[in-house]
């Protein structure tokens, strides 16, 4: 599966091999390479603003990662490996890395988290706000309430729903359209929907979530120059969890006023 193209992908390829971890100038060496297809030294420095003299040192950071190979002539020539091998051999190490992190952080883990958080804690841009909820429906047990704008419940999200449906979890939505109604209960036959207690697309709203009584999120979307280029509207969310805390008493009785409110046939 391809990604979106760049407007400029020498760069691109530069900013993300020194993301994992190449030095800078072994990264414009790699790429200098790809672009070439094999090249001496001086080859490389040419195309790539690299030193000549630092263009074997970049060499032998990209050999010892089996991203180049090199051709004993001379003088010496050297060639990059692929970009699917290059993107496979970066994609096997990332996971690596994260299976070993994932075992690190859950030996560090309390046994038993703590049921009450005090406090409203914050999250910051959508992609982090999307997998807290999905943090949240995958430890919910009895109920989940979520309101939300459509163009935020995502395929991801519609499967978190789906999973903790299976579990035997009720599930109740409002927010969306009518359209993404239709397709939801087709696929969560047993999802409920209620009205919102407002158009939800006229504010700025982005989700409004409670989970099992006692854990709930609020979110809202930030236009402007708060928001990140990639992506035109921002979110920025709170959550709480307890029964004593501030934001679950309050969130919780609005979703028993609307939820009691709702029509029952």
């Amino acid at each position: 599966m391809s990604s979106d193209p760049v407007e400029d992908p020498q760069t691109a390829a530069i900013e993300q091999l020194e993301r994992f971890g190449l030095s800078a100038y072994a990264a414009r060496t790699f790429v200098a390479l790809a672009s070439l297809g094999t090249g001496t030294a001086r080859d490389v420095s040419q195309v790539s603003a690299v030193p000549r003299t630092r263009v074997y040192d970049a060499i032998d950071e990209l050999h010892d990662r089996g991203l180049v190979d090199i051709l004993q002539s001379s003088p010496k020539q050297f060639r990059a490996i692929s970009a699917e091998t290059a993107s496979r051999t970066f994609e096997h190490e990332l996971q690596h890395r994260t299976g070993i992190l994932r075992t690190a952080l859950g030996e560090l883990e309390p046994v038993e988290r703590q049921a009450e958080q005090r406090g409203v804690w914050t999250v910051d841009g959508q992609p982090a706000v999307t997998e807290r909820v999905l943090e949240f429906f995958a430890g919910a047990e009895e109920e989940i309430v979520y309101m939300t704008v459509e163009d935020l419940l995502t395929e991801d999200l519609v499967d978190g729903l789906s999973e903790a449906a299976n579990r035997g979890v009720s599930i109740e939505l409002a927010g969306v359209s009518t359209e993404v109604q239709e397709r939801i209960q087709d696929e969560i036959p047993g999802a409920m929907m209620f009205e919102s207690l407002w158009v939800w697309s006229d504010t700025s709203a982005g989700r409004l979530m409670m989970i099992d009584g006692g854990k709930t999120l609020v979110s809202a979307l930030v236009n402007g120059e708060d928001a990140s280029p990639s992506d035109p509207r921002s979110e920025t969310a709170i959550w709480g969890e307890g029964d004593t805390n501030s934001l679950v008493v309050v969130l919780r009785a609005i979703f028993t006023w609307q939820l009691g409110a709702k029509d029952p046939t």
